[in-house]
């Protein structure tokens, strides 16, 4: 039976039917019909779905950490400002979650094609429990990089998971040399070897890692052990790795053969590079600058040769896809990385060598762009199914290949110019086009593989059928893919990009025709210097001198073990929340006059938190001026800039104190709560309570919303009940995006544990013992307290007298304040949203004076007695700033209690007199006590703060009296 391609020739049945055969003999075959017993004959469509899909070869199982990885990465490039150390994480993500998984895993595939090698099926066990357990390792290692700077103690994860992931890649190296030894001798087996040397490797990169995170590693110690690190590892293990590969990839994935000699020159090159490797290696140790960079220099010379090799192949076959494009364009960028790093450590000092500014270079230009590269050419392969199935996911993986390559690229090219040209905010944006561009490699191997395991299920189910294969002309003719055009439209998405970050801050790019008349020139100088933020709400130094003309780049670490800060200048420019420990830099833009910085976590910069920047060499005028050349135009929060805001008033904002609070409002219940849940240990009686730090819009008046920080979303944090003697644990879990406290005035603790800051994702116990009855206020205790308690961050706890008279109704209200000004925009709920003011906190008059949260809750549903019911109303006064003078119209109160002690107890006093009653409660601020009173007569009621402007601006509330 023969197979003919192109048009079929005349006389051969066409219409898809069996055509018989006539004479010789009586097989009983037709054309186009399988035997019985010929493989794929009688397949059921189950069976057809599980070939097709591959799912039992060891390379799925392994490769199933490198798509966990890889998703991970998304996730944390998105959450990386919620992430201690994420910076760090990032790149690791990359390097060790999908690098070294990818090596381990490729590196044994080259090893059996180049090597000749079956390993038995049975063998494929240990390979994935190595790859399992390196995983293992990595987060081990991971978390201890992460947690350490809260936890101190977790350091020894760091080192444990160091131990574990240089022990598996050893093991491989090793694994790969027993494999070597056993094989054939092969043209390429010197190759392999690279791959055993590499390998081993990993192990001393990653010690150098585990020292370079002792966090008290001394003097240059750091950089020294740094430079090793990265040389090892990056230059080392994937270098070598990647090179040794090149030599049979480069021209396999142009679909091409070797140059003369390539193999020759191209060995040549892997002996320079482990030479260059280890003099850089001794000299990093030794502290030998130049030793060091004469080491980069050689590894430099070798990766010319290379790239001369991998030219030369380029000028037989160009390429037209994916893969080579972007494994090219990676190892140029590998070629940049080692030039950049040898001028580094051959001009720098080792004291202020920080070789961290070419990682984006090493991560993002070679390693990312290598590893989507390779594996774009690998996948397809490698699930196989004849050259169709091959041809259906190779176009997948390389859909937009051209748009994709310069997007990146160009995005990483814009990144690393300096900051004297290009600022953060330009920075930023381009970055997010370029990952975009990397990111669609997810969606895309997802359709790649659908179409390959639809591509051979089609396949197989026409073979089941006895159809004779189709010949696809399209396949050896495909239809050329408009690279230029894509190439276009990608560096067109990323010139907008660039025009976007240059319109949210112009001062972002260093164009001399920005400057404006009589202004300073710029003279193409960078300023850098270090800042920390403390703990006292300073920065360190609080002022700095830069030359008139420079551009000032300021790297700010936040020393503050509890609380997050920033930089932020009056152009916009800043540095994004930094967490405890942190290090983010912020680019001014260039200075032409004095200016000032300032941290704008709310109320910081009202506490003292600025930083002073002072322009040398710059005309009176100049200074005067108090701005960049090139500054930014528009509004700023008023707060933010220092100048005091309007306050918000009933009066002037229209405020309605009739009015219902809105649909969306969830009222509060003035009935006091029963106690908090209690469990018997030792003997005692243990409450247990959470507070969740959270940051939520909130009424505050009919019309008037909030952006609050809250325990557990209320303004006004829940009420505690208890008894004295009671223990109450509290847990408070910071999951805000600042640091907060607590202080409890019902207990007697030492504040220097219990009441410290804790970071966002933080969590911290509060235990005290309640040992004196009354009413005790409790509050965020982080300066500024006038603030963090103005946005909702107080609450009340109720310690039982022993003695309590039974009464038939049983309140509380809390009286908090609020300082608002207008920010001009409109809260989620429709509401005007306004924001409190630490400069109208200090000056003292109220916008709102409200009872447990809301200025006209209780008036417009007001507390329902019936006529001759007893009541007892507890009063919290929080403040911050203002007492109350609790009173209730219409009636008297025959039972007062303050602070801890009756004063008036059933008309009876301290001296004996029995007909006494009392007309209000007086209470300073965070002062608390109850009084008790019983209506003789129906009718509505009102409860105020007799200072009536208090009233006014929304202290009151009702009591409605029905007949029985």
């Amino acid at each position: 039976m023969s197979e003919h391609l192109g048009t079929p020739p005349e006389g051969e049945n066409t219409s898809g039917k069996p055509a018989s055969v006539s004479g010789g003999g009586s097989s009983g075959l037709s054309i186009g019909m399988r035997p019985a017993d010929v493989p794929g004959a009688s397949l059921t469509p189950e069976e057809i779905a599980r070939r097709a899909s591959g799912r039992g070869t060891w390379h799925r199982r392994a490769s199933k950490p490198v798509s966990h990885w890889m998703f991970t990465l998304v996730g944390v490039l998105l959450l990386h400002k919620f992430i201690p150390n994420s910076g760090w994480l990032m790149v690791h993500i990359v390097t060790l979650g999908l690098i070294t998984n990818s090596i381990l895993i490729w590196s044994q595939h080259f090893t059996e094609a180049l090597m000749k090698i079956k390993i038995p099926d049975e063998h494929r066990g240990t390979q994935v429990r190595r790859i399992f357990i390196l995983n293992a390792g990595i987060l081990v290692l991971m978390i201890g990089m992460v947690g350490q700077l809260s936890v101190p103690g977790l350091y020894a994860a760091t080192v444990v998971g160091a131990l574990i992931v240089g022990s598996m890649v050893a093991w491989h190296g090793i694994y790969l040399l027993k494999q070597v030894r056993q094989a054939l001798p092969s043209r390429f087996g010197v190759t392999i070897r690279f791959y055993i040397v590499a390998a081993l490797l990993l192990p001393l990169g990653a010690a150098f890692g585990g020292m370079i995170a002792y966090p008290n590693l001394s003097g240059t110690l750091h950089s020294q052990f740094l430079l090793a690190h990265e040389a090892v590892n990056v230059l080392g293990f994937v270098g070598i790795t990647a090179v040794g590969t090149l030599v049979t990839f480069w021209p396999t994935m142009l679909r091409t053969k070797m140059v003369d000699k390539a193999l020759t020159h191209s060995l040549r090159a892997l002996y320079l590079m482990c030479g260059g490797l280890a003099l850089s290696l001794v000299g990093a140790i030794l502290g030998m600058r130049p030793l060091a960079a004469a080491g980069l220099v050689v590894y430099l010379v070798a990766l010319l040769i290379v790239a001369w090799v991998m030219v030369r192949t380029l000028r037989t076959k160009r390429p037209n896809e994916y893969p080579p494009m972007s494994v090219g364009m990676g190892f140029l960028w590998l070629i940049i990385g080692v030039a950049t790093t040898a001028y580094m450590v051959a001009t720098v000092p080792f004291a202020q060598l920080d070789v961290r500014a070419v990682t984006p270079i090493f991560v993002v230009g070679f390693l990312l762009q290598l590893l989507l590269g390779a594996m774009s050419y690998l996948l397809p392969q490698r699930m196989g199914g004849g050259p169709a199935v091959v041809r259906a996911s190779n176009k997948e993986f390389s859909r937009f290949a051209a748009a994709r390559v310069t997007a990146v690229n160009l995005a990483l090219l814009i990144f690393m110019m300096p900051s004297s040209m290009v600022g953060q905010s330009i920075k930023i944006a381009v970055a997010i086009v370029g990952a975009l561009a990397l990111m669609a490699f997810i969606p895309l191997m997802v359709r790649g593989v659908k179409a390959s395991v639809n591509t051979r299920k089609e396949m197989m189910a026409a073979r089941a059928r006895g159809e004779k294969p189709v010949f696809n002309q399209e396949a050896l003719t495909p239809e050329p893919v408009p690279h230029a055009k894509q190439s276009f439209q990608a560096a067109l998405a990323v010139a907008m990009a660039f025009l976007l970050g240059f319109a949210v801050n112009p001062s972002a790019l260093n164009l001399p025709s920005f400057s404006s008349a009589g202004s300073v020139a710029a003279t193409g100088q960078t300023t850098t210097v270090q800042v920390k933020a403390t703990s006292n709400y300073r920065f360190t130094p609080a002022e700095v001198e830069v030359p008139a003309g420079n551009r000032l780049v300021v790297e700010v670490t936040n020393d503050d073990e509890g609380m997050t800060h920033d930089l932020t200048f009056d152009n916009g420019a800043t540095t994004g929340t930094i967490n405890p420990g942190e290090t983010k830099t912020v680019d001014a833009g260039v200075i032409t006059a004095d200016q000032e910085g300032y941290c704008s976590v709310a109320g910081h910069r009202s506490l003292g938190m600025v930083f002073k920047v002072k322009a040398t060499g710059a005309s009176a005028n100049q200074v005067a001026q108090g701005g960049h050349n090139h500054g930014s135009t528009g509004t700023h929060n008023h707060a933010a800039s220092g100048s005091t805001p309007t306050l918000m008033t009933v009066a002037n904002s229209r405020i309605d104190m009739s009015a219902a609070p809105g649909s969306g409002y969830k009222y509060r219940d003035p009935n006091i709560p029963a106690p908090n849940t209690a469990t018997q240990v030792n003997g005692k009686t243990v409450r247990k309570v959470t507070l969740e730090v959270e940051e939520v819009d909130r009424e505050v008046a009919p019309g008037v919303t909030v952006h609050m920080w809250t325990f557990n979303g209320q303004n006004m944090a829940p009420i505690l009940r208890g008894k004295v003697g009671d223990i109450f644990e509290i847990t408070l879990i910071n999951n805000g995006t600042m640091g907060h406290s607590l202080d409890f005035h019902a207990g007697m603790v030492s504040p220097d544990n219990t009441m410290k800051t804790i970071a966002p994702g933080e969590r911290l116990v509060y235990r005290f013992e309640a040992k004196g009855a009354g009413i005790w206020l409790y509050h965020c205790g982080t300066a500024p307290l006038s603030l963090h308690m103005t946005q909702g961050m107080y609450g009340a706890v109720i310690i039982d007298p022993a003695d309590l008279d039974p009464v038939d109704h049983e309140y509380v209200m809390v009286q908090g304040e609020a300082y608002l000004h207008d920010t001009g925009k409109t809260a989620s709920d429709g509401n005007k949203l306004a924001e409190n003011s630490p400069e109208l906190i200090a000056a003292g008059t109220p916008t709102l004076t409200m009872f447990n949260g809301h200025a006209t809750q209780y008036k417009a549903k007001p507390l329902q007695v019936k006529k001759g019911e007893r009541i007892r109303v507890w009063v919290m006064a929080a403040g911050p700033n203002h007492g109350t003078s609790f009173h209730v119209v219409g009636s008297q109160f025959d039972t007062v209690y303050k602070e801890g002690g009756y004063l008036m107890r059933r008309g009876a006093d301290a001296f004996g007199s029995r007909d006494g009653h009392s007309q209000a409660l007086d209470l300073a601020p965070a002062q608390g006590g109850f009084v008790e009173m019983q209506f003789l007569e129906s009718g509505t009621y009102t409860f105020v703060n007799h200072s009536f402007s208090e009233m006014e601006r929304g202290a009151a509330g009702k009591i409605v009296v029905t007949n029985r």
